[in-house]
């Protein structure tokens, strides 16, 4: 079996284009609820939800009946036919969300559900200025990618006219250095004062994420959300919330947004919505859609509206209510976070813990007092992690550090959690 495995790891790396540095030094061959078993049999606890889109774990068994059910019926028809699944899909999102977001598009990634955002902002104001945060991550499309702001960005030519950035709110690690810990909003304040300045006037959209994920965890706090709205409103800019990773129950709220006292124009889910099958959509207000459709809106292609991935979704929403998902995810982060702080009170490299929910952070640090970055050392833990049994993501980029984003399935259970934990602590031990 040895021999086997390190064969099919050698063919993969002479077979398949790297699409994101190395493959992981492991094949999966199955995955049920927190674990994946490598094709040693190996189990090993997954605190990333796969690609974070797993939200009630793998291989769910209401995910698999749909999977039986739903091939027997449509699996893929023109874009312009609709299918029950479509329509149900959307009363289902729309009944839990306010009156002013009422309208769906349903598509495959969180790329595609934002560029319609920003192709209907676009269209709806006239402008073509979109402003995003610093350390975001909104895809990997050319729009999605022109207001991404993370390590992708380097070596593909010029990005899209319009692409506006200001500082995201990291509070470890104020970005203009004015504060420590505790963020005023004055990035805010300067952000929007210095894209004036750049600015031709031609103002469309602001795009956020309620936790800059690939940012290293920043989140964004009510009071700030609010100041953000408001500078928005002042300048025109409709404001659309990317929810790929925060909705569906994750920070413990059916959408991050109802922390807010904000609804922003744009709603957009990925990840979550399809419990680990494409699926994403694009939801705005009657208003906004109908002048969209008036000027001629077209956003055709090959699987918009796909019966059998909406029939995920519906398998998600009814997860996600019936088990009350939300609820538990707050039950079980508190658990978790608190335990990572005790952890943090015994590892010196532990310099910051963040989130909320089941979407949380730890930053590796070489010194607290410094808080200087020690990626190296969070690259050996991750290492380790794997070694003992546990899968964990680091996020590194220049001026960051090195995080961890700990996001395992809503469906963990305590013993899991104790089980993550005390590979975690292990690790730290053996790579200090």
């Amino acid at each position: 079996m040895q021999d086997l495995y390190l064969q099919e790891l050698e063919q993969a790396k002479d077979l398949l284009i790297r699409y994101g540095g190395e493959f992981s030094p492991f094949i999966v061959d199955t995955a049920s609820g927190s674990y994946m078993y490598d094709l040693k049999g190996r189990a090993i606890l997954d605190f990333t939800s796969g690609q974070m889109c797993s939200v009630f774990g793998h291989n769910h068994p209401r995910v698999l009946d749909v999977l039986s059910r739903s091939g027997e019926k449509a699996i893929h028809l023109m874009s312009s036919i609709l299918s029950p699944p479509v329509i149900e899909l959307a009363k289902k999102l729309t009944n839990e969300l306010p009156e002013s977001l009422s309208k769906c598009i349903f598509l495959n990634t969180g790329s595609e559900s934002n560029e319609v955002a920003i192709r209907m902002a676009k269209l709806v104001t006239g402008g073509f200025e979109i402003v995003g945060f610093s350390g975001s991550w909104h895809g990997m499309t050319a729009g999605a990618q022109s207001y991404t702001y993370s390590k992708t960005r380097k070596g593909y030519g010029p990005a899209m006219v319009g692409s506006l950035m200001i500082p995201a709110p990291y509070e470890y690690r104020c970005p203009i250095e004015h504060c420590k810990g505790s963020c005023d909003n004055t990035c805010l304040e300067v952000g929007m004062k210095m894209i004036d300045q750049q600015s031709v006037g031609e103002y469309a959209a602001f795009i956020a994420e309620p936790i800059l994920s690939a940012a290293g965890m920043i989140e964004l706090k009510p009071s700030y959300v609010l100041r953000l709205k408001e500078l928005c409103d002042e300048r025109g800019l409709l404001l659309i919330f990317d929810e790929a990773q925060t909705a569906l129950g994750r920070l413990g709220y059916t959408f991050a947004f109802e922390e807010y006292k904000v609804i922003p124009d744009f709603l957009t889910l990925s990840k979550t919505l399809g419990g680990g099958l494409p699926l994403a959509a694009t939801i705005t207000s009657k208003e906004i859609e109908e002048q969209c459709y008036n000027k001629g809106f077209i956003y055709m292609t090959s699987h918009v509206s796909d019966p059998f991935c909406a029939a995920f979704g519906l398998a998600t929403m009814q997860i996600l209510l019936e088990d009350k998902m939300a609820e538990r995810a707050q039950r079980m982060g508190s658990y978790l976070k608190k335990q990572l702080l005790e952890l943090q009170m015994k590892h010196e490299c532990i310099g910051d813990v963040r989130g909320k929910g089941l979407l949380l952070g730890i930053e590796i640090v070489k010194n607290r007092e410094t808080r200087a970055p020690n990626v190296d050392l969070g690259d050996k833990i991750s290492d380790r992690c794997l070694e003992l049994g546990l899968h964990m993501n680091i996020v590194r980029m220049k001026g960051y550090g090195g995080v961890f984003r700990i996001a395992p399935p809503l469906t963990i259970t305590r013993d899991e959690i104790d089980i993550g934990v005390s590979i975690l602590d292990q690790a730290i031990e053996d790579c200090s």
